[in-house]
């Protein structure tokens, strides 16, 4: 009479009957879930497993025992029993009632190292006497438990094996007459189970840890496992998906194609990967990186579907808002230059389609940089918002604003003729009619100069278009400003002279084909030379010669006034010195500077060097600025002059009187003298607003304590009516042209 569990927890009650006879029983109220009969040598044996669940393998255990017991029982041969049990790998033994080993089996005895004469009919106490105690307490377990216990799981070394898993279990085995009669235990390898139990350990907390969410279904697409990642991500719990299929997500945001073939995929190939976007269970909407994976039986056949994806939207919102900067302006939201290009494609097409015109209106500001000098740029970036917001209002259904430079707009709009043109132009107009305020309180006028060119007049293509517009709106700057032109065919002529004379120049500057010519000035008094003034000369082999008026915007426009201007100083500062070490008196040196020279980094310093280098006074040196330049740059300009000031050099304010708000920073500069400009010289004595000019800036210049002269006298009458002003100097061709080195050395010496 045995009873026998093998679960590692009390499974029910088990009962041995012989020819349906009940030999023992206990706990009857339940009942077996499964019977394994035996026929011994002794009759026939059943054993009764109870329990939720008992594996194969421990099926084939208990009937391997039940079938060992049955030979003991029923009288068999001890040799019978002993080749049986020899027969397992597990290590088998079983002890009497008072702790003695009856019998052991060769894996055992091949484990233990031991004879049989060393281990049967002795207690653990001889055989393992430092273990004795954990072992005999174990024996004692199982029979207080009365039925199969696990009593260790251990690694252990085996011979052959190395470091292996062991798994220990003692019963309890009892009479007819409910006796103990003693305990039987068995001791297996699991090493397999436990890896496959550390394995499904690790793949559940891999699952139910993984920052992607897991969604597994059935082979129709019913939803049987999800992990937490999945409820944090949909909202959804485990209980409200299982059972479900994924249409609980669905956003509506894809048609029944996209389902159809990603179900196709799934089917030809066993997967399918792509974005999909799903609804939360809170209703908003989600991108997920979705894949799917097909999970294929030894049949071949589908037995589930697993679906691992990552919610990705905050990747998406990121990837619009990188979409908006490549393709808008940053301040005004407008589209930039390369969007322009897409829509403007897409509005030729619409426009031949139609049979109509595209008009391209490229409008920029007008000395918008006279904006950001005196408020700052964000004062300046605010008058551009509301110059985008009041001509955005001006757009049609299928018309498009764009900003492609700091302060260029262009519109796009569809015109049936060049007619309706004047009717947009106007529209434009008012949008500069009212002030613009700035963020420091103060409000500012603008205007604009506007280019337009005319698909397919003009061109065929947005950058053509765009181009012969800039051409246009160069045109209209030219012409004064707070004006519009439309493109024409000379335009582009003119361009390609400009560019010829730009590649002429850049040679010229690399080849040092320039030269300088010294204009002298003289007092109006006495009429002797007090200075001369350096000009810049160009002579190319096939433009000719080429007006400074002409060649020196172009250097500026391309950025090689630096360099020509340093030239020019670095030769005018050399031929004075020459001149001196030769005895001769030319006056102070003048040199005109550029723009871009005076506000460039270290101006002073390379004025500085330069004396150095040829070994000429400061005194001798003369710098002339054209007010323009003072003012696009007052407080840069300012600290510039004020250091060479400091150095000795002395400063004349060239072209003055046609600047803007001269008057207002008059007074701040650091300035030795003034210069009235040949425009007023020209019309004098006859012109009274000029006399009144001329008047006004000799005036000035004694207040101030200044010297004045006057450029551009070509008459003794415009000699005399200055001199009888008070301008005390002055130059132009009544008293000399300008003259080569050589020309003005002969000057000096006939003096």
């Amino acid at each position: 009479m045995l009873e026998w569990f093998v679960d590692h927890t009390r499974l029910g009650a088990g009962l041995w009957t012989s020819r349906g006879v009940c030999l023992w029983q206990k706990h009857a109220d339940s009942q077996p879930i499964r019977i394994l009969t035996v026929s011994g040598i002794g009759g026939e044996l059943q054993l009764c497993l109870h329990g939720d669940a008992v594996s194969d393998s421990h099926q084939l255990l208990a009937r391997a025992l039940l079938e060992g017991v049955a030979a003991v029982l029923g009288g068999g041969e001890s040799g019978l029993l002993q080749s049986f049990m020899d027969a397992f790998e597990e290590h088998i033994w079983i002890k009497d009632a008072e702790g003695r080993y009856r019998f052991i089996n060769q894996s055992t005895l091949v484990s233990w190292d031991l004879s049989p004469a060393q281990i049967l009919s002795r207690k653990d106490a001889e055989v393992f006497p430092e273990r004795f105690s954990e072992y005999a307490d174990t024996d004692l377990k199982a029979v207080k438990e009365g039925h199969p216990i696990v009593v260790a799981e251990c690694i252990d070394r085996s011979l052959d094996k190395g470091n292996i898993w062991l798994e220990t279990i003692k019963a309890p085995m009892y009479g007819s007459d409910g006796r103990l009669l003693g305990v039987i235990g068995t001791t297996r390898d699991i090493a397999r189970y436990k890896a496959a139990e550390e394995q499904l350990l690790l793949t559940s907390k891999v699952f139910e840890n993984a920052i992607e969410g897991v969604m597994i279904t059935d082979s129709n697409g019913v939803i049987t496992e999800i992990n937490g990642a999945f409820e944090t991500i949909t909202g959804y719990s485990r209980d409200e998906v299982i059972g479900k299929t994924p249409k609980l997500l669905n956003s509506g945001r894809h048609e029944r194609d996209f389902f159809e073939n990603l179900w196709r995929a799934l089917k030809t190939q066993g997967h399918w990967h792509g974005e999909i976007w799903n609804r939360r269970k809170n209703g908003t909407l989600f991108a997920e990186q979705t894949s799917i994976s097909a999970v294929y039986g030894e049949d071949g056949q589908v037995r589930c579907f697993v679906a691992v994806f990552s919610d990705i939207s905050l990747l998406k919102q990121t990837e619009a808002e990188v979409a908006q900067l490549a393709w808008h302006d940053p301040l005004t939201r407008l589209p930039n230059r390369s969007k322009l290009t897409t829509i403007s494609q897409q509005q030729i097409k619409l426009a031949a389609n139609r049979k109509t015109r595209l008009a391209l209106l490229l409008i920029d500001v007008d000395l918008f940089k006279h904006i950001n000098d005196s408020f700052g740029h964000l004062a300046g970036d605010k008058v551009l918002l509301s110059l985008s917001e009041r001509l955005a209002a001006l757009l049609g259904a299928e018309d498009t604003l764009a900003r492609i430079g700091g302060d260029e707009f262009v519109l796009l709009t569809q015109v049936r003729s060049r007619e309706d043109i004047p009717m947009i132009l106007s529209a434009i107009q008012r949008a500069f009619d009212t002030s613009f305020d700035t963020s420091e309180g103060e409000s500012v006028r603008l205007s604009a100069s506007i280019g337009i060119a005319v698909y397919p007049d003009d061109g065929d293509n947005p950058d053509t278009l765009l181009k012969n517009a800039d051409a246009a709106m160069y045109r209209a700057k030219q012409q004064g400003r707070n004006r519009h032109a439309f493109y024409t065919e000379q335009m582009t002529q003119s361009s390609m002279q400009q560019l010829r004379l730009q590649t002429a120049l850049r040679g010229a500057v690399k080849n040092a084909a320039l030269s300088l010519v010294y204009q002298p000035k003289i007092n109006l008094r006495t009429r002797k030379l007090i200075g001369v003034e350096a000009l810049c000369r160009w002579t190319d082999r096939e433009l000719g010669v080429v007006s400074p008026a002409e060649f020196i915007p172009v250097a500026e426009s391309i950025g090689l006034m630096p360099e020509i201007g340093l030239w020019v100083l670095k030769e005018a500062c050399r031929q004075a010195r020459i001149w001196r070490d030769q005895g001769l008196n030319p006056g102070r040196m003048a040199v005109n500077v550029s723009g871009s020279q005076l506000t460039g980094d270290n101006f002073a310093d390379s004025v500085a060097k330069v004396l150095k280098q040829t070994g000429l006074s400061p005194e001798a040196l003369e710098l002339e600025i054209t007010e323009s330049v003072v003012l696009d740059n007052p407080a840069g300009a300012i600290d510039t002059m004020e250091k060479l000031r400091g150095m000795g050099v002395s400063l004349a304010l060239d072209d003055f009187g046609t600047g803007y708000s001269s008057l207002s920073y008059l007074r701040k500069l650091p300035l030795n003298k003034l210069k009235i400009d040949q425009s007023f010289v020209r019309e004098l004595p006859a012109d009274q607003d000029s006399g009144a000019i001329a008047m006004a800036i000799i005036a000035m210049g004694e207040a101030l304590k200044l010297g004045v002269i006057a450029e551009g006298v070509e008459n003794e009458a415009q000699a005399e009516f200055l001199q009888r002003l008070g301008c005390t100097e002055a130059q132009g061709y009544l008293f000399a042209r300008p003259l080569l080195a050589s020309e003005l050395k002969q000057l000096l010496l006939g003096e």
